[in-house]
This record gives structure tokens, sequence and C-alpha cells, in this order.
């Protein structure tokens, strides 16, 4: 548990770095798995989540080193090799997805499982393709643990009934492995960090608008420097917005387009925000962002951008308290499948601190500006992302808030309260 405390007079000040980013992370560390050679990931996230990749990766027989500052040197044999033991993905529905496209198109069999939430999460969205490709995956009840046997994969044309990047990554992956050609269309973008390190490191892929072409390939071993994760970089965007007097440089920020959706909304808002020094690293544009205290006004939320923004939308109900008027959200349905129903908990939770917010099917409804009374338990329901929403709520409540098992922050931002406080 944790007391958030609001300190009187409190103003953000300052710079921080902000630490790698976790989708960036998983996908480096398994396409350098599986690339011949030896790959160097700088800046590799120490979160949770990323970590077990690399668990998993390890398991798969890859020679992986973690050296100083977050450097992890990967040696491969181009391939994988049979598990000695059932693949433990811990909470990363990330490494379970994207790891199953991997694994159905190898020569061995494997089993995916994880804790008790991820076995609790929507697994058909990729059982269904894959078998589609001619994999032998099952699960019961769609539900991990997920069971491959290898088999020999053969492209598809797949459209999806969803944007996630998860979804797309999996089958991309697994059309590496696969004879002929693979097609993933999606309604709307979604994040393309796999598309982009995979052409960074050889693959014969192409992309148009929201199709991605992959052939058979095999991929050079690469140099990955790891940018900034926007979505950990959200909270402090965010507390800077709503605690009168901030001004605050967030370093080393990923400014991929599928993922600035919450610089769009807070520029919609009417943000004071400031993108500085942008360049690319490794294919991924990256910049600094200046963020200060601002008069923000309410907006409407949905369609295309809803997946360049799905897990800032916790945070996003935050900043929406503080903003004049009705922000509604919708198109966001499948926020309901994350970690937890992040619907039904970020309203339930923020209702506690005095929040004017009202679910509906595909998203919420906040009336602002309102003040947040907090003087109240809250719940996590083991999500970090609501964990950290609430901690930033919590910075402008009138009274302390407590914030059960928030230690759950450690699955994906470990040091987000040591950066919170080097900025008060």
């Amino acid at each position: 548990m944790k007391n958030i405390i609001p300190p009187n007079n409190i103003k953000l000040r300052g710079s921080i770095t902000i630490p790698a980013d976790k989708s960036i992370s998983h996908r480096a560390l398994m396409l350098a798995s599986i690339a011949k050679g030896k790959s160097v990931v700088n800046n590799f996230s120490n979160g949770k989540d990323p970590l077990s990749t690399l668990s998993v990766c390890k398991n798969l027989g890859v020679n992986i080193e973690i050296k100083e500052n977050n450097t992890v040197i990967v040696n491969s044999y181009g391939h994988f090799s049979a598990p000695k033991s059932i693949l433990d993905c811990g909470n990363s529905g990330s490494t379970m997805r994207m790891m199953a496209g991997i694994l159905a198109g190898q020569n061995f069999n494997s089993v995916l499982t994880g804790d008790e939430s991820l076995c609790k999460r929507p697994m058909k969205r990729i059982i269904e393709p894959l078998s589609l490709m001619g994999a032998n995956i099952s699960a019961v009840g769609y539900k991990a643990p997920i069971n491959i046997t290898g088999a020999n994969l053969h492209g598809i044309q797949y459209s999806s009934k969803i944007s996630s990047a998860q979804v797309k990554s999996c089958i991309l992956l697994a059309g590496l492995f696969a004879q002929g050609v693979t097609t993933f269309k999606e309604p709307a973008l979604s994040r393309n960090h796999t598309e982009l390190m995979m052409k960074y490191m050889d693959a014969d892929i192409t992309t148009n608008g929201t199709s991605s072409i992959i052939r058979k390939s095999e991929l050079t071993p690469r140099t990955i420097n790891v940018v900034g994760d926007i979505s950990s970089a959200a909270f402090f965007m965010t507390a800077a917005l709503i605690v009168p007097g901030s001004d605050i440089i967030i370093k080393n920020v990923g400014l991929n387009p599928t993922r600035t959706g919450i610089i769009d909304v807070i520029l919609q808002m009417g943000g004071d925000i400031e993108i500085l020094d942008k360049r690319v690293e490794s294919g991924e544009p990256v910049g600094d962002i200046r963020v200060k205290y601002s008069n923000l006004k309410a907006c409407v939320i949905q369609g295309d951008i809803i997946p360049r923004l799905i897990d800032e939308l916790p945070v996003i109900a935050v900043l929406a308290t503080q903003a004049e008027g009705s922000t509604t959200v919708k198109n966001a349905e499948d926020l309901r499948n994350k970690e937890t129903d992040r619907i039904f908990a970020i309203v339930h939770e923020l209702k506690k601190l005095g929040a004017d917010i009202k679910d509906t099917p595909d998203g919420f409804i906040v009336n602002g500006k309102t003040t947040l009374k907090g003087g109240t338990a809250t719940e996590t329901y083991n999500d970090h992302r609501l964990a950290m929403s609430l901690y930033t709520a919590g910075l402008i409540c009138q009274k302390e808030i407590l914030i059960n098992n928030f230690d759950w922050v450690k699955i994906s931002f470990p040091e987000f309260e040591t950066l919170m406080n080097s900025l008060m």
C-alpha cells in the first residue's frame, strides 16, 4: 500500500529521463533472439514484463547477458531450442501473445502460461489467425495456458476486427517462419514498433496504410537503442498539467506517431506542451517534452486515435477531471480486456476521490473541472497503470489517499515514485 499526502504548495519543476519503452524492449529482445549472431540492446527496460520476455527467451536456449546501464547482449544461433520447462510469461500479455506467433512455426512443442491475471485474458484473438496459418495451438476456453505443437505455417491474408499491436505483432512474427506472403490488415493503425524494428533488422516487410505484408525472412543482428516510454511519460505530463506552477522537461521520449495520441489530446485540451530536440534512434523517432501547468478544456476522444492512446486512457481520465466541460471517451471497449476492466476500475476509484465520472459500454464521461477531495482508500486491481493514475490524482487531492497494492507499479515502472519525488 501507499499513502499519498499532497505537499503544501507543491510545484513540479526540473527535468527527468524517462525509463525505456516496455513495448520496444519486448520486441528488441525477441527479434534479437532469432537473429543469427550478436545483437546489443541498449537501455533495456527493467520492468517485470520485459524481464518475463527475457526469462522466456533464455528458457528457449538463447545466450543473454545483462551488463551495466541496462545493456543486454544477445548471442543467438538464429533460432530457438525446445524449452526445458513451461514458459512463464508472468503478467505480460505482450510476452504471451507475441511469443505465441514465433513458437507456432518452430519444430518443437511448448506451453505458455502466466499469473492468475494473465490466465484470464482473451487469447482467441491470436489463436484463430494462427490456426488459419496452420498452427497447432489450443487453450481451454481460449485462455492460458496455451499449448503449441510446432507446425509448418503458410501465409494468409487476415483482416482483424480490432486494432491491436499485440495481435498484429503475433501474426507478423509468425509470418517470419511461414511459406508465402502474410498480410495483416486492421481497422485503424495500432503501434507499429514491430514493423519498424523488423525493417531495421532487414526483414522482407512492407506497410501500406493499415496493412502490413511480410514474407519469410532471416533477420540481421543489430545494435538497438531503446527510446523512453511515452506511456510512462504520460503520468508526468498529466501531473505537470494539473499541478499549479509546474514546468518540467521529460527527456528521451519515444515519439512514434502510433503512440502520440496522448500529446494530441493534450493539445486539443489546450495544454502547454512543446517537443524539443527531435531525432531518430534505431528507426524510432524520439525527443524531449516540455510541459507546463495549463487551464484545460474538455474534448471528445474517439475513433482512430483510440489505439494510439489505449494505455494512457486511465490517466487521461485524471486529466479530464481538471478540464472545463464534459470530456467523453468512446470506442475504447478493449480497455475492458486489459490487466483488469480499466473502464470500471478508473471510474469506480476516481468517484471515491470526488470526480464526476460515469462509465459507458465503450468508455467514460468526465465532467470537470472538479476538486478532488481524497481522504479515502483506493484499489489498484493489481493493475500498474491504475496505480500510477491514482498516484497522479493524489497529487491534487485536498486530503491524503491510500493506494492499496501500489507495488504493482513495478510491472512497468519501478522508478516511478523516485522520479516523481525528484521533481517536487
